[in-house]
């Protein structure tokens, strides 16, 4: 629900704040006051509508799907539109576009203003259907279970066996050019850290010459080594360290005269093509690895390519299994929700009646399977499509599939706005309509604007839009204060004792609608 909404500097705003409830919250007020303008800002706030507040915030208790917009929840979330040079966007003092925050929040909002279909998408009126299944048999949620399970199997096989499909019609080409990528690679027989190798006696053939001069040149020390130990000798002098330095030093250039001497037998134009062929390698694929481990893919792809009438042959039969299963359990599906239609159009029609509508005719057909089974429901009201209905018939309708959605609803389900909704309406069909709407706040926040006394006297909270001078305000109102806002509704400005009278009886009523 939104708890607190606030409100700076929008045309005839200065500022107002809202300490909200639950349950069906009405707003009234003499026209021109301001109140689709709050109602206007108040969508602003989430996304929905754009205006040139200062300020609009919202205070909801609404979960945010972290992952989704990456913003942590804190206990009350806050959302918030601000309007300098440019609007800006965000969630708990984190940014974002109105798009983002409008996604976020339409998981819990909905705006009863225009003609939105969603409410008569086929997904949405099944789901109703099956929960009224439900409700006299869990027959029908085992059922949906089984059926998605082996419907999403059977679509995960079918578009295996469509892809084998299509590569079986370039399976040569596909072949072809496995065997051709494994080949390149083959040919030139890769080791792992050969090319390091190769690169050290490319270094170490460079500076051949360069190095064997220099040993041969440093091997003269050797020829004074004995005068150096007749002196250490003279002197009575350990010659021992110095013994064990020449040893080393001796190794040392033996040593490095064997390796480079052993280059002799070293091709270099062979390591020179060695190394272009493995730079190659390196420039296709990044690494020796890398190619080593795409040669291995395509070794395996040569294989299932090899395998892949085997393989198809398998998903047939697979494919054959699954689509009997499907088929088998959108059968017994379609029949629960045939046996269980009537009764859904009975009840809706009984909501519709309330509405001082008439009856709705549904209908139920076979479609390709989907994700929901094979049948599709279309709605007609006076045997018109929905698109042509007027739309205080439209709203209407929608509020009694709200109002049957709602009877199997456990959690809260949001927040609804509506737009004058009883407008135009004879005071019979004022009533019905605040009698759905009581209904549905049990499990809604329902924001509406009012012009008629039977709606405003259901609201569990009131506030009265109003102007002071040039200045649009709010207040919330006590019970006195609304028994006059009714009569005022009732009478006009000039406030007769029967219509105060009416008012009391209006709201005294309202407590025993449930």
């Amino acid at each position: 629900m939104i708890e607190r909404f606030y409100l700076k500097e929008y045309l005839s705003f200065k500022e107002a704040e809202l300490n909200l409830r639950n349950g069906l919250v009405v707003f009234t007020g003499p026209s021109g006051s301001g109140k689709s303008i709050l109602m206007e800002s108040i969508l602003s706030s989430l996304g929905g509508a754009s205006c040139d507040a200062s300020v609009c915030e919202a205070s909801v208790t609404w979960m945010i799907n972290e992952d989704e917009c990456g913003i942590e929840n804190d206990d009350i979330n806050v959302f918030k539109h601000i309007k300098k040079e440019k609007s800006r966007y965000f969630i708990n003092n984190q940014s974002l576009s109105r798009k983002s925050i409008s996604r976020v929040a339409s998981q819990y909002l909905r705006h009863l203003s225009l003609k939105d279909f969603s409410d008569f998408e086929n997904e949405n009126l099944l789901d109703i259907l099956d929960k009224r299944a439900g409700g006299k048999s869990q027959k029908v949620v085992k059922l949906k279970e089984a059926y998605k399970k082996s419907f999403l199997a059977y679509q995960k096989v079918k578009k295996e066996l469509h892809v084998i499909a299509e590569e079986e019609k370039k399976i040569v080409e596909l072949k072809e050019f496995a065997a051709y990528e494994i080949k390149k690679i083959q040919d030139i027989n890769p080791v792992i850290g050969e090319d390091e190798e190769l690169l050290q006696i490319k270094k170490e053939l460079s500076k051949k010459e360069k190095v064997l001069g220099s040993i041969e040149s440093a091997g003269e020390i050797f020829n004074y080594e004995h005068l150096v130990s007749s002196a250490l000798e003279a002197l009575d002098e350990s010659s021992s360290f110095f013994d064990d330095a020449m040893n080393e030093l001796r190794s040392i250039l033996e040593n490095a005269q064997e390796r480079f001497s052993a280059l002799d037998d070293v091709d270099v134009e062979e390591v020179l093509d060695r190394i272009e062929a493995l730079s190659g390698l390196k420039r296709r694929y990044g690494s020796i690895e890398e190619a080593l481990e795409y040669k291995k893919q395509k070794e395996l792809e040569l294989e299932k390519y090899e395998n892949i009438e085997v393989a198809k042959n398998d998903l047939h039969v697979k494919v054959e299994k699954l689509s009997a299963e499907v088929k088998t359990l959108a059968d017994e599906l379609s029949a629960l929700r045939a046996k269980v239609l009537p009764h859904f159009v009975k009840d809706l029609n009984g909501y519709l009646n309330s509405l001082y509508l008439r009856d709705a005719k549904i209908h139920m057909s076979r479609v390709d399977y989907d994700l929901y089974g094979q049948d599709k429901l279309e709605i007609e009201l006076n045997e018109t499509e929905l698109s042509k209905i007027s739309t205080g018939e439209f709203n209407r309708l929608r509020l009694a599939v709200l109002a049957l959605k709602s009877e199997f609803m456990n959690a809260n389900g949001g927040v609804l706005m509506l737009d004058e909704i009883d407008a135009n309406l004879s005071g019979e069909e004022s009533m019905s309509v605040a009698k759905v709407l009581k209904q549905l706040s049990k499990h809604f926040q329902i924001f509406v604007i009012s012009h008629q006394p039977q709606l405003t006297s259901m609201g569990n909270q009131h506030f009265l839009v109003y102007k002071d001078g040039k200045i649009s305000k709010t207040k919330e109102l006590s019970m006195d204060e609304r028994v006059d806002e009714i009569a005022r509704i009732i009478s006009g400005e000039t406030v007769s004792s029967e219509a105060k009278k009416f008012a009391k009886e209006l709201l005294e009523a309202s407590k025993c609608v449930s």
